[in-house]
């Protein structure tokens, strides 16, 4: 008997083993499936900015609670927030290094915008 209950219990594993793994690669797969629609959505600079900085345009927005691309508002939420989590006030190298990250992020941004928009003004004028 102990040894159908040894076949039993390795058969149930194997196929939640299977099913487990059917899971984990369909997730893989919308993963994917969401970071290249993701990528397409965004500029090719921009994109570009997000992979060698490291941190989505979104998420850097997120980090430092703004909403729009506004310099003096990022300047004012940066500047708080990295006073906030000095540790010498008790606060986190980790999350003042996200907040230093974001703000890369965004005047990275406001950099290709300008860029962009500087481009655009010579076409123009063509």
């Amino acid at each position: 008997q102990a040894k159908y209950l040894a076949q039993i219990i390795l058969v149930g594993a194997q196929v939640v083993g299977r099913a487990f793994m059917r899971a984990l690669r369909q997730e893989f797969a919308a993963s994917q499936a969401a970071a290249d629609a993701r990528g397409r959505a965004e500029r090719p600079q921009s994109a570009a900015a997000s992979r060698i900085i490291g941190i989505s345009l979104q998420e850097a927005q997120q980090i430092l609670n703004v909403s729009s691309l506004n310099p003096e508002e990022i300047q004012k939420n940066y500047e708080h927030l990295f006073k906030v989590n000095d540790k010498s006030v008790g606060g986190s190298f980790y999350l003042q290094s996200k907040v230093v990250r974001a703000k890369e992020r965004l005047d990275e941004e406001l950099r290709i915008q300008a860029k962009g928009d500087k481009e655009k003004g010579r076409k123009a004028e063509t």
